[in-house]
């Protein structure tokens, strides 16, 4: 945790801080022995396995300042543990990042990098400027699948890049194209949805196929919104021109996965709200939101409560 969320935590409630963490994290077993050892009610944990064994244990409050996919949640409700988690991400950190991995696949940086630090610039009988040859952004379409904090957030600094953006959700009435309608416009292609039961598997075969041949692809929301062999092939065949990828299902991809001997994909591991920034605004508002527990006042960051 930050400092500043540090000092403000010690202000509140005793803290016995753990510091040989395994680098994946404590298993259930570990950490309800760790809980046990130090007597405490209150649990602050990132990315730590939390089920039974743990919420067998007399908790109050298990605070979460990653994802909460490593938290039994319907048994913490069972149990009456609080659990606290912000479930959305920062919209302008994800949406910086998802910039960069425009950039990043429209102008071959990371290929072109790779060849630098290899000193194979010159090799090739083409030039580089020929060989990682791009495409210019301003005077493109952007279009932005999902408009919602991301998506706005998405939508003025494509905006403020001379690209013409065009948006596609049925819950946002200024959002004007429908998802065929902005797939045939779009030069590149952006998700900034939700993953549940509808928008699982929302583009496969047939939205790739439906992209304008060469576009861009990008999603820094969830794996499962895509066919992940769908897409390598659309890759392959060229009709998807390029992609940026920050998430995929169980947060892991094989390295021998044939997306990953693609040129033209840039792949990132989950880095979408992975700032300074982010991090200390999550740990001082979970913070707060123990003190609100603990003063017996409504928090505002709960998933489930007694």
């Amino acid at each position: 945790m930050p400092d500043s969320a540090l000092a403000r935590l010690s202000e509140i409630a005793d803290l016995a801080e753990v510091s040989a963490r395994p680098s994946l994290g404590f298993t259930d077993d570990q950490l309800a022995d760790l809980v046990i050892e130090t007597g405490a009610t209150v649990l602050i944990t990132d990315g730590d396995q939390v089920r039974t064994s743990v919420l067998g244990l007399p908790l109050d409050i298990v605070a979460i300042m990653g994802p909460p996919t490593s938290v039994d949640l319907a048994l913490a409700a069972e149990r009456g543990v609080t659990v606290l988690h912000a479930a959305a991400r920062d919209p302008e950190a994800v949406a910086e990042l998802t910039l960069a991995l425009m950039f990043a696949v429209s102008r071959n940086i990371v290929a072109a990098d790779r060849e630098v630090r290899r000193g194979r610039v010159y090799r090739s009988r083409v030039p580089p400027a020929h060989r990682h040859r791009g495409r210019r952004l301003a005077g493109r379409t952007f279009g932005i699948v999902g408009l919602g904090r991301v998506g706005r957030a998405m939508r003025w600094r494509c905006e403020g890049l001379g690209m013409r953006v065009i948006a596609s959700d049925p819950l946002v009435p200024e959002a004007t194209h429908t998802l065929p309608a902005l797939l045939a416009e779009a030069d590149v292609v952006s998700l900034h949805v939700p993953l549940t039961e509808e928008t699982r598997g929302l583009f496969g075969y047939a939205e790739f196929r439906a992209m304008r041949p060469g576009s861009i692809y990008l999603n820094t929301s969830r794996g499962g919104l895509h066919d992940l062999k769908a897409l390598v092939d659309a890759l392959r065949w060229g009709q998807v021109g390029g992609a940026g990828l920050d998430h995929f299902e169980g947060e892991w991809l094989d390295p021998a996965h044939p997306l990953t001997a693609l040129p033209n994909v840039v792949l990132t591991p989950r880095l979408g709200d992975a700032t300074g920034e982010s991090h200390e605004e999550l740990a001082e508002a979970l913070v707060e939101d123990i003190a609100r527990l603990l003063r017996g006042e409504e928090p505002t960051h709960a998933h489930a409560h007694a």
